[in-house]
């Protein structure tokens, strides 16, 4: 039989006096999966810490909290006895305030709290604490957004920003399918569906290529026209596109 794991209030105790700063632990039990919910929801990763604290029953945990509002989840580790999980907790904020702002995520640790907690002020905390100043910086000073180009009825249109990205919007629900096989992204925040820049000029156009031609089989034009915000900054010149890939019949 595999050794018993530690009592985890115990193990929260101990973890919490050995990070930097002054931490409390608030141990409770999960009778039903449902009990966890309201803390697990607040879980900052979308990586195997999250997918453990979102698939399955905890059972028990523990909310590690420190003064300024950051919070640490602790729980066992499924099907690891002599492993606990510690997961970076979202702080209360609106959700455009997240924009931008990379996940911290969440780390195993070993049953030893000592060795735990080097771990957790090593690897967790930096990033936790780098992702919480972003979040209040964008909660003080909203991130701007781009400036969309204008829907047109049963069109996709796109638009070319001077830092390369490439945006595009439609109000055609079938349309979206043959943005995101051209590689586009829906970035909420934005509001609209985006290409990096890092992919290049003529990686771009020939994703607009590939959706275009994908609309145009679905009886959806595309227009490409320049970004409709100007900037101070002068984009530098772009190999030329077509200003509109007609629909057949149209």
């Amino acid at each position: 039989m595999p050794p018993a794991r530690p009592d985890l209030a115990a193990y929260a105790g101990a973890l919490a006096t050995r990070l930097p700063g002054a931490w409390t632990t608030a141990y409770s039990r999960n009778a039903a999966y449902a009990d966890q919910l309201s803390t697990t929801a607040a879980v900052w990763d979308a990586g195997a810490v999250g997918y453990a604290a979102s698939n399955f029953v905890l059972g028990h945990q523990a909310v590690l909290t420190r003064p300024d509002g950051a919070r640490l989840l602790l729980f066992d580790r499924p099907l690891r006895p002599r492993q606990f999980m510690v997961a970076a907790l979202e702080p209360d904020a609106h959700h455009e305030a997240f924009h931008g702002v990379a996940e911290p995520g969440g780390i195993s640790v070993p049953v030893d709290p000592a060795r735990a907690a080097v771990q957790v002020a090593r690897r967790l905390l930096p990033r936790y604490e780098a992702a919480l100043r972003q979040v209040r910086h964008n909660t003080a000073h909203t991130p701007p957004r781009r400036s969309a180009p204008p829907v047109i009825t049963g069109m996709v249109s796109i638009a070319w920003y001077p830092d390369g990205v490439v945006g595009a919007v439609t109000g055609v629900r079938d349309a979206t399918s043959a943005l995101y096989g051209a590689g586009f992204q829906f970035h909420p925040y934005q509001r609209m569906f985006l290409l990096p820049a890092s992919l290049g000029d003529r990686e771009q156009i020939a994703r607009i290529d590939m959706a275009a031609q994908h609309l145009a089989r679905i009886g959806v034009g595309v227009t490409v026209r320049p970004a409709p915000a100007a900037t101070p900054a002068t984009p530098a010149p772009r190999p030329p596109l077509p200003t509109a890939v007609p629909a057949p019949g149209r």
